[in-house]
């Protein structure tokens, strides 16, 4: 049975040279109504678990949450699933130094420029900035990788930098823990904690299904 996880798939492959035409045809048969462009699968771990946290099911919903494989790619995404491909609602995140690029994609596809959310700097520091380093730190305790931490904060790269700085970088040290804590960190986020590119992006979702 086709579901979102198949559209996100024949999207992928299409953006990277091949056929559209199951793209085109799962989209119709899954009633795809937006899709949320995000620079890489920690992003779509976080946004899932936001979603979920609120009672949202945003496949029901045909919300698509797409990992693009970096900013860079965004122009190639909008212009097939914008208004000059499927037409079907855009929106998304990125972070601060990619604000370019999604705004040149959303743009020249002709979707709504500010119909994306930037995260200063990047995801990661906003959830660390929204639950404070001591928690984080509980959070990490509490998945078995104290001792990873307090290693990497002995390593002398590490000395001089900010709490919030050593926490993002320890977050990107390993394959996998970014997707991982991106889950983590945003299940333990209270409703009035949410950063604000994060919630931003949750109330377009919500417009978009009560379109």
């Amino acid at each position: 049975m086709a579901d979102m996880g198949a559209f996100r798939d024949a999207v992928t492959a299409w953006a990277a040279g091949g056929p559209g035409e199951p793209a085109l045809d799962l989209a119709a048969r899954l009633a795809v109504r937006a899709v949320v462009l995000l620079e890489g699968p920690s992003d779509v771990a976080a946004v899932d678990a936001l979603a979920e946290g609120r009672g949202r099911d945003l496949a029901a919903e045909g919300i698509c949450v797409l990992p693009i494989g970096g900013a860079m790619s965004v122009g190639r995404y909008t212009r097939l699933l914008g208004p000059s491909g499927l037409d079907l609602r855009l929106t998304g995140l990125c972070d601060e130094a990619e604000h370019p690029y999604y705004a040149r994609g959303f743009g020249e596809a002709g979707a709504a420029r500010d119909d994306f959310f930037v995260c200063a700097a990047d995801l990661e520091d906003e959830l660390i900035r929204a639950l404070g380093v001591p928690r984080v730190a509980e959070l990490i305790r509490a998945q078995g990788e104290l001792r990873a931490l307090q290693t990497f904060l002995r390593q002398p790269a590490q000395q001089g930098r900010a709490p919030r700085q050593q926490f993002r970088r320890f977050l990107g040290t390993k394959k996998g823990r970014k997707i991982r804590y991106g889950r983590v960190l945003v299940e333990d986020l209270a409703p009035d904690r949410t950063p604000a590119p994060l919630g931003r992006l949750l109330s377009r979702l919500t417009l978009i299904q009560e379109d």
